[in-house]
């Protein structure tokens, strides 16, 4: 996407930029109904919805979708912009903007959720919008329930109905050489008498190994640790566990070949 210069049409490489001073102004002329100075503001802010469409593209890859959809949010930020407070007008959009894209991306969700967890999940998150507005911070769940003068158990059930399932795959650091990922953050906590190293024959692959891998291996998979708990354990950084892992394992694998 950072190569595309059209997006809907829009030839993103010419989109004006304005002063914040020449915003202030567009923006005065909104409110005292110019459409004219609406379309200059809209065309003047979508390079903000393309920094909030990049966030997505790797859960859903239309980049034109989005696009059209954050465009929708920039014009209900701009509806629903006050003036009289002290506060940037892109503070005020990029949470709508997101917003109107997270709902895009859930009502498109294969997995259908209730329409009455729907409806609190969406005043959450309206909700959460507001009170983050008003508190200058991320509020909690129990303020959110508080707002909503719902109950705390149904808001979080709510929330967690619609939410996305994370890819074991997701990446969660990455360094220079090696990308985390989540599959490796997490614990197997399975049972150990059932763990593949006790059930084949190894010995001669783990003697391939030198110390250091022979020492993760087993305990990632025989103590059943993550990688956090080893490169504590070990004194490296859980980049090289990750990296010294793979390694291990393509050596382990070809004896089984």
């Amino acid at each position: 996407m950072s190569n595309k210069v059209f997006i809907c049409g829009v030839n993103t490489a010419n989109l004006p930029k304005y002063t914040a001073l020449e915003q202030a102004e567009l923006m005065r002329k909104i409110k005292q109904g110019d459409e004219n100075a609406k379309q200059q503001f809209i065309f003047g802010n979508m390079r903000l919805v393309l920094s909030v469409v990049q966030k997505f593209l790797a859960r859903h890859g239309n980049a034109d979708d989005l696009f059209q959809v954050g465009c929708v949010g920039l014009i209900k930020a701009i509806d629903n912009f006050d003036v009289s407070l002290n506060v940037k007008f892109s503070t005020y959009a990029v949470p709508m903007i997101m917003g109107e894209i997270r709902r895009f991306l859930r009502d498109n969700n294969a997995v259908r959720v209730s329409r009455s967890l729907r409806d609190i999940a969406y005043r959450a998150l309206q909700s959460r919008e507001r009170l983050t507005s008003t508190l200058q911070r991320e509020p909690n769940l129990e303020e959110i329930a508080q707002d909503l003068n719902e109950p705390y158990r149904e808001v979080v059930c709510a929330l967690d109905a619609i939410s996305e399932p994370m890819s074991l795959s997701e990446p969660i650091y990455s360094d220079d050489q090696d990308v985390l990922e989540l599959g490796e953050h997490i614990a197997d906590t399975y049972d150990t008498d059932e763990k593949w190293l006790d059930k084949v024959t190894i010995k001669d692959a783990l003697e391939a190994l030198d110390e250091r891998e022979k020492r993760i291996i087993l305990l990632r998979y025989y103590v059943g640790k993550t990688q956090v708990e080893v490169s504590d354990e070990v004194g490296i950084s859980q980049a090289q566990v990750s990296r010294l892992e793979k390694t291990a394992l393509k050596t382990v694998k070809k004896f089984f070949m």
